[in-house]
């Protein structure tokens, strides 16, 4: 419902969210004026909110009032506060079906020897450790100069390098996690082949990935047994070259849509990612899940306060009970680092409109749609089944991303209501603005304006099929922005887990 520039988004709700700059005296939903000026994305009362009182948003609770709050009264953190309560489940809407035509579609990718459906087909040079970053970042860049002219089927030679490896102990969840992240890109099926180089003496031994022999496509080896760092570089291209010699002759094909594995991401969020960006990619995530593919929702400490939605939808109680699992897991890891999950929202995050976590949580899960809840998996961990799946991540978005594309993910659909600039191969990056202005802004780097919701332009179901036929074609080798202008070399960043030694 859309009253004089502002949405309110549930007739249940006692804010609106401007669409808009509002004036004073400005008409809202209810008949009352705007008592003071309202920015775009931020929430105005509409209603009288008793200080104690729940403020509510997308017929949720999104937090407490502070104070008496009159309608017409800019809504924001000097008079809300994070309310760890939880409101009853409101069912959800019935979501849109799939179509028989859809079923029955296909794109255009690379089928990887085991069975598995590429939409890259990069090479991927990957350092056990960080202090063989800088070889490895040496032997892309050769091989993209020397190599890569020679061989047009090959998208890339790309850089898999992180800070981590060594100074850290062989054994606990903090390995666990490297080895589980650096493993899921070593069979990552948009990488048609993979070298790895370790250094030698690192905690991080290249033995614990199975790379001995020769295997086709494959290879391994250390710095110190090559002779040092320019002897690496020569060894390497011997590799890359026999490596190429057969990624390079690799040719897309057919591929049932139901394949395509998404990674949604919301970054750099603000008042409008929960009425615009993330229920379109809801929309599409629907239609995903009605033909069999997956999409995968993370950041665990941005669904809190709204996992039991997704509790709610789940498939079994055994889904539930996992997903309440990490929910308190991440409860105790914060407490014990003196940190509160409602510090999530950041500065850019209140700017925008947001206020609490739970605010943001309820937008963010928009982001799942409205399908069952199939599957939770740890960070980095194979997905597998079909459907919406969650997977256990910080909010972090490169940390996060980086276990969606370790456990499979072969595209990524990153909402943003800031401006967040990201890529992550070998996984292309969709982009998708929330609001025009930052798209008109920053359309270099956006490849969908969802704005136009906001404006009256186009549906949240109209938009959600745009992004479904947009990732398509993205599996079918389109370009995203991201890949256009570079992205992709910088954004692996595994989740550091256990003490620096």
């Amino acid at each position: 419902m859309n009253v004089s520039n502002t949405i309110l988004l549930s007739p249940a709700d006692n804010v609106a969210v401007a669409n808009g700059r509002i004036e004073i005296g400005t008409a809202l939903p209810g008949g009352a004026l705007a008592t003071a000026v309202i920015e775009p994305g931020h929430k105005v009362a509409i209603k009288p909110i008793a200080a104690g009182e729940a403020v509510v948003k997308y017929a949720q609770a999104i937090g407490r009032a502070t104070q008496d709050i009159a309608p017409g009264e800019h809504v924001h953190s000097h008079n809300l506060v994070f309310e760890a309560g939880r409101l009853p489940v409101v069912p959800p809407s019935e979501a849109e079906h799939a179509t028989a035509a859809d079923r029955a579609r296909t794109f255009m990718g690379y089928r990887r020897a085991d069975g598995r459906a590429g939409t890259r087909n990069f090479i991927g040079i990957i350092a056990s450790v960080n202090c063989s970053a800088t070889v490895c970042h040496s032997i892309a860049d050769t091989a993209n100069r020397t190599l890569l002219p020679k061989y047009p089927g090959i998208d890339g030679f790309v850089p898999i390098v992180h800070g981590q490896g060594c100074g850290m102990s062989g054994t606990g969840d903090g390995m666990m996690v490297l080895h589980r992240t650096l493993a899921g890109y070593a069979r990552h099926p948009n990488f048609g082949g993979v070298l790895m180089v370790g250094l030698g003496c690192e905690v991080n031994q290249l033995t614990l990935y199975g790379q001995k022999g020769a295997a086709a496509g494959k290879r391994h080896f250390n710095i110190q047994d090559a002779g040092g760092s320019r002897k690496s570089v020569e060894k390497a291209m011997g590799v890359l070259a026999e490596i190429a010699e057969e990624v390079g002759q690799l040719k897309r094909e057919p591929i049932p849509v139901s394949e395509i594995v998404v990674g949604l991401q919301c970054g750099g969020s603000d008042g409008m990612s929960g009425i615009t960006a993330n229920p379109a990619l809801g929309a599409a995530v629907d239609i995903l899940a009605g033909v069999g593919g997956i999409g995968i929702l993370s950041e665990t400490t941005e669904i809190y306060g709204a996992e039991h939605l997704l509790a709610y939808r789940a498939a079994t109680p055994e889904i539930a009970k996992k997903l309440d699992g990490y929910v308190k897991w991440w409860e105790d890891h914060v407490a014990k680092h003196g940190a509160s999950i409602d510090n999530n929202p950041s500065p850019g995050n209140k700017r925008g409109g947001l206020t609490t976590i739970l605010e943001k949580s309820l937008g963010a899960v928009a982001k799942g749609g409205q399908t069952p809840l199939n599957g939770v998996f740890g960070y980095a961990e194979k997905v597998t089944g079909n459907g919406l799946v969650f997977m256990d991540t910080p909010g972090y978005d490169p940390v996060s991303a980086t276990g969606q594309v370790a456990g499979g993910a072969n595209v990524i659909v990153f909402t943003t209501g800031r401006g967040s600039c990201f890529g992550c191969r070998p996984t292309p990056s969709i982009k998708i603005a929330t609001n025009s202005t930052m798209y008109n802004q920053m359309e270099e780097d956006m490849d969908v304006n969802c704005g136009v919701i906001a404006s009256g332009e186009k549906t949240i179901a109209g938009m959600g099929r745009e992004i479904f036929e947009l990732i398509v074609e993205t599996a079918s080798g389109r370009k995203t922005k991201s890949e256009d202008f570079g992205y992709g070399d910088n954004e692996f960043v595994p989740w550091h887990l256990g003490a620096t030694l």
